[in-house]
């Protein structure tokens, strides 16, 4: 139970009850602001317009959303890391009205480690191509720890036309029993897939796969850009996130390589640990160059600087790279010339998550990671349904 004389535990379930979702409500949090800072003498110093979203969809999703991506013609996908057994499916479709169905159906949904191959078992995260397919990144893991069961961590491609899954490449080769897969890009061509590995102690890794051979290839692990910082205090709707645990104990939280975001030409990778504030970027065609050792690779590395603790990221139509920024339920951008700033903040948007731009609207999960019971000492605070925040580009 709950532990109700812990203060922070009574204001967060208070936080809670007025998080409820609206569709149409939208939020100018320059505007919010500006007021918050009204000076001695009435006036308001001018606002700084940080944009505005709209609820798109209220899924009804049976746990943690942590990716979404939404096609051409509409459809809508989110995906479910199979954190514990009570995850019933990993892959759902959302429909208009905000309910969730498995995707492709709720049999290829069931995990079972002896046919892992065939069946979607935790899935964080996927994307769809230029020819309407959608790919499954599988991480393989039966809970939140442990070793990938064997075949279990794969891609998946699914003909969204038909709605069967027409590809499976294997990833065993490039995964380690501690691995954690969690983030997945394409390039335009669909020739590319690149893959964040967290780690499941924030020894992370970036995964390159030669989706015309199936080669994938594990890099720059134990490199200091995809692995967990120490020290770093990351605070998610006022409180810190670390492992709170119903014995009383607590532990802190680690996350490598995490968001990744694929640059418009192809040509470079930005990716960031959770636990880290800084940006990296390498090119994406030494991640898949077999002459080029990790040594070499490693020494290409760019240190694009701060940028505040991030899940997601995505790049605009101009490069620039969008940043879900959790501890401000907020998407940032980092500009060209190095700087940072919001362009878009909502209540509603907590534990912001993956990123999907369709038909000029940015698309955001709002996956409430923090309020998981290994986040709040074995209680389940995370209130269904999940949004699904969008605005308008350009940013």
């Amino acid at each position: 139970m709950t532990d109700r004389n812990d203060p922070i535990i009574a204001r967060r379930t208070a936080l809670i009850g007025l998080s409820g979702l609206v569709a149409g409500t939208t939020l100018n949090s320059g505007t919010a602001a500006a007021q918050a800072r009204r000076t001695p003498s009435g006036r308001t110093p001018p606002a700084t317009p940080t944009g505005s979203m709209d609820l798109f969809r209220a899924a009804a999703a049976p746990s943690t959303p942590t990716g979404v991506v939404v096609t051409r013609s509409g459809r809508t996908f989110v995906f479910m890391p199979r954190f514990n057994d009570a995850v019933p499916y990993t892959v759902g479709e959302v429909a208009a009205d905000g309910s969730v169905r498995p995707y492709p159906d709720a049999a290829r949904n069931v995990p079972d480690g002896k046919h892992a191959a065939d069946r979607l078992i935790h899935v964080p995260n996927g994307v769809v191509d230029g020819r309407e397919r959608l790919w499954l990144l599988d991480a393989g893991l039966m809970a939140s720890s442990g070793a990938p069961v064997p075949c279990g961590a794969k891609l998946v491609c699914v003909d969204l036309a038909t709605d069967r899954v027409v590809r499976t490449i294997p990833l065993a080769p490039a995964v380690e029993p501690t691995s954690s897969l969690n983030d997945l890009r394409l390039d335009a061509e669909a020739r590319r897939a690149f893959i964040s590995d967290q780690g499941q102690v924030g020894d992370g890794a970036i995964v390159a796969v030669d989706l015309d051979n199936g080669r994938a290839v594990r890099r720059l692990a134990k490199h200091y850009s995809t692995a967990s910082v120490d020290g770093i205090v990351k605070i998610v709707e006022g409180r810190q996130v670390m492992q709170r645990r119903r014995d009383g104990s607590t532990g802190a939280v680690k996350g490598g390589a995490n968001g990744i975001a694929i640059s418009p030409d192809g040509r470079r990778l930005f990716y960031a640990p959770l636990i880290g504030r800084h940006l990296y970027a390498v090119d994406t065609g030494a991640l898949l160059d077999p002459t080029m050792d990790d040594a070499a690779l490693a020494a290409t590395v760019e240190d694009l600087g701060e940028k505040g603790l991030t899940g997601g990221l995505l790049c605009d139509p101009q490069g620039r790279v969008l940043l879900a920024l959790q501890e401000h339920n907020a998407i940032g951008r980092r500009n060209h010339d190095g700087s940072v700033e919001i362009v878009a903040s909502d209540p509603r948007l907590i534990w912001a998550d993956t990123m999907w731009i369709e038909d000029d609207w940015l698309y955001i999960s709002a996956a409430q990671v923090n309020r998981r019971p290994e986040f709040n000492r074995g209680d389940d605070l995370q209130r269904p349904p999940y949004a699904i925040l969008r605005t308008r580009l350009p940013l």
